[in-house]
């Protein structure tokens, strides 16, 4: 039952994640920073803290308690996760939901699987994956694999851009992606896939919040809450100095004002963005406390966002009017990526418990700071 109530946890966190980039397209005659950083204010500024209120009514005190070292850290890593978020954002803008999705989870997946085993290879800590542990066990083996595989389904759904890009005359792509882009859209996707790793990083360094919430007698079931505030001031300060440059540069600044634009109407759909992403983390929270497995859980968590993201790709026609090659190869892509993650879920859940778990986003930045730290 623990176990199905994780997954039905999961499934609602990456349906948030795979559809809050929706209501943004119901935003009509602002730029993409002033509606993004409205978004953004909900989902880094006001929603986290409401929910912690509502399920830690303790966490101020709690994160006043904290060791600075570990607020440090945690912010750090949700300065980095920033870059990430506002280049996803960038990567749906150019390629859409369903290849930008794809392309972004695929790198996170992938790089996410590796970063933490090679830094311990370079410094190892009792307990913690080095990449020689991935290569000298099958489990490892199985997870190397998976990111191999992942590679490939990334390959595949850039040759499906690349086709789509030939076969669509410009009227039609920008039918169902305003502003698609291959180039610039792959370049903000890879980066992205690559630094959103460092929001499980942020988790992971923000775990004694956690814990202190558990001993102060809270629910465990929404413990990661009092974690996300701290973590999300990191990436909200990236997001609003981004979105601030761009207002500048575009002269944008007259959106939040502009009576010609429908201001309620834009200010509503970009809170209900902001407000869905959050709810991806609350209930990633909620399912990780289920299943008591961060890797599987992160895996998890992707798949269900890919599938969520590709459905929406479908209903929006961001495919329609290719050629049925082009159609096959980005399915054969997104199914590829889809196997791969639960390759590397597979290989996590056969290492020996005592191991400590290789999660594809996170699992090392606590340690990390207590290596750096001496």
């Amino acid at each position: 039952m623990q176990i199905l109530l994780g997954i039905i946890f999961h499934f609602i966190g990456g349906f948030a994640s795979g559809s809050f980039y929706m209501p943004y397209k119901k935003v009509k005659s602002w730029h993409w920073e002033s509606y993004w950083i409205i978004g953004g204010l909900f989902s880094w500024l006001i929603v986290p803290p409401l929910a912690a209120y509502l399920t830690v009514p303790g966490f101020a005190e709690i994160i006043r308690n904290t060791p600075w070292e570990v607020i440090r850290y945690t912010m750090l890593f949700g300065v980095l996760w920033g870059v990430g978020g506002l280049t996803y954002g960038l990567g749906v803008r150019y390629l859409g939901m369903s290849l930008g999705n794809s392309v972004v989870l695929g790198f996170c997946s992938a790089f996410g699987a590796l970063v933490p085993s090679l830094y311990y290879n370079l410094y190892p800590a009792p307990g913690k994956t080095s990449f020689r542990d991935l290569l000298n066990n099958p489990w490892g083996r199985m997870v190397l694999a998976g990111v191999l595989v992942c590679l490939l389904g990334i390959y595949i759904c850039g040759r499906a851009g690349m086709s789509k890009e030939k076969e669509l005359p410009d009227a039609e792509k920008k039918k169902s992606v305003a502003e698609f882009s291959l180039v610039k859209g792959l370049v903000v996707a890879i980066i992205s896939g690559i630094l959103s790793a460092c929001f499980n990083f942020g988790i992971e360094a923000g775990k004694p919040m956690a814990e202190a919430a558990v001993r102060a007698g809270f629910n465990p079931l929404y413990q990661n809450n009092v974690i996300y505030i701290t973590l999300l001031w990191g990436g909200l300060s990236t997001n609003f100095i981004w979105c601030m440059l761009l207002n500048w540069r575009n002269k944008s600044f007259g959106d939040y004002t502009d009576k010609k634009s429908p201001l309620v109407r834009n200010y509503i759909f970009s809170a209900l963005a902001g407000t869905t992403w959050f709810l991806q983390f609350f209930f990633y929270g909620m399912g990780e406390s289920k299943l008591g497995n961060g890797a599987s859980s992160w895996i998890l968590h992707m798949a269900f966002i890919i599938l969520v993201a590709n459905m929406w790709g479908i209903l929006l026609k961001e495919w329609k009017g290719v050629s049925k090659k082009t159609t096959v190869t980005i399915s054969l892509g997104i199914l590829i990526i889809i196997v791969s993650v639960l390759l590397v879920g597979y290989g996590n859940a056969q290492k020996p418990k005592e191991t400590s778990a290789l999660a594809p986003a996170g699992g090392a930045a606590w340690s990390m700071h207590q290596q750096t730290s001496k």
